[in-house]
């Protein structure tokens, strides 16, 4: 089929065609491939500017920015793919500083060989996340390895967003008599890329929860602007981020097995296969420490956005020289929730 631009005499056939050499050449194929896939999905104001580089005036207050490289396996899964999850992911990232996201860029390493039509589906895809979150993939880059030296598609997104005066978001913030809040239930991102990869049925489809949270994070401010501290539980799940914001912030912090949420189905699905939900990847999830006292008013506001209609209070901050992530289980008694050993999941995000 002919395109009607001089430069490109045939269509790309995003039906039968692949990634070949000549797509990261930086000549004609190149241009084509850009202009009939990226650029038809992903234009925007910025990206038109046709420049490599973006140009803008970035708003009143101080910067965020933050990278993500995406080299989940498989690349499409129940609840998204690595498109979304590429989008979602470098969001998230920016808005845990309590900062509204701005603008996008993406990297594609392509493998030759890949299909134009998987291609096509992914940028789609990016494109519809990147729509919906408000956020413009403003620049992007393509490389092109040689066959047998990828694994299909990776995507490295870096994201750019403003933090409004007067907030203050940091891992070190944690203090004694904090509340500890997640915004939903937990390890089904991991389950779900893992039911996948491996072909396991469970009866019932478990779903990735990838998904921007920016919104549901402004919602938050809003209600309590003296929040200490967001984080988003990726690889290592929620044992490993709890981790981490203890050892920052040189504090303990004990929470209760009962009060913290996970489907039925992920817990049934992790008793089978050996894991711990506790750290089983999540990609639509935050973890939050805020006052005490002000707790239920953010878990009013985050069960107010759909993004958090499952939230829960879930444990608190202590003083502990050892900085111990500690956990009541179900039976009463206590036991220690350690870093995440090794890999459990690999290849998640």
């Amino acid at each position: 089929m002919t395109t009607g631009d001089r430069r490109f005499p045939v269509r790309l056939d995003l039906k039968k065609g692949a990634v070949d050499m000549s797509h990261g050449s930086g000549g004609r194929a190149m241009a084509q491939l850009i202009a009939e896939l990226f650029q038809r999905y992903l234009d925007n104001e910025l990206l038109a500017q046709g420049n490599d580089q973006a140009l803008f005036t970035p708003p009143p207050g101080r910067l965020v920015m933050s990278t993500d490289g995406h080299v989940v396996a498989p690349l499409f899964f129940p609840g998204g793919d690595i498109g979304s999850l590429a989008v979602h992911g470098t969001i998230n990232d920016v808005a845990m500083s309590g900062a509204r996201p701005l603008y996008l860029a993406a990297g594609f390493i392509l493998e030759e060989g890949f299909p134009l039509g998987d291609l096509a589906r992914i940028v789609e895809s990016m494109a519809l996340a990147a729509r919906e979150a408000g956020v413009p993939v403003a620049a992007g880059d393509t490389k092109v390895v040689e066959r047998g030296k990828g694994d299909g598609v990776f995507i490295t997104t870096t994201g750019l967003g403003v933090v409004p005066e007067g907030i203050s978001l940091s891992g070190d913030r944690a203090q004694p008599g904090d509340a500890v809040l997640v915004s939903g239930s937990i390890g089904d991102h991991g389950v779900a890329i893992l039911s996948q990869r491996e072909n396991l049925g469970f009866g019932t489809e478990i779903r990735s929860d990838t998904a921007a949270l920016h919104d549901l994070v402004a919602a938050m401010v809003a209600a309590v602007p003296d929040l200490h501290c967001l984080r988003d539980p990726t690889r290592g799940g929620l044992a490993t981020t709890l981790n981490e914001l203890a050892h920052q912030s040189g504090v303990g912090i004990q929470v209760r097995e009962n009060d913290i949420p996970v489907r039925s189905e992920v817990t049934a699905a992790c008793e089978l296969l050996g894991l711990d939900p506790l750290y089983v990847a999540n990609e639509g999830k935050l973890v939050a420490i805020c006052p005490g006292e002000r707790a239920d008013e953010l878990l009013a506001a985050m069960r107010a956005h759909p993004r958090g209609a499952e939230s829960a209070i879930v444990g608190e901050v202590v003083e502990d020289p050892l900085h111990f992530v500690q956990m009541e289980t179900r039976f009463g008694g206590t036991r220690i929730v350690d870093w995440l050993a090794g890999e459990q999941l690999p290849r998640i995000c």
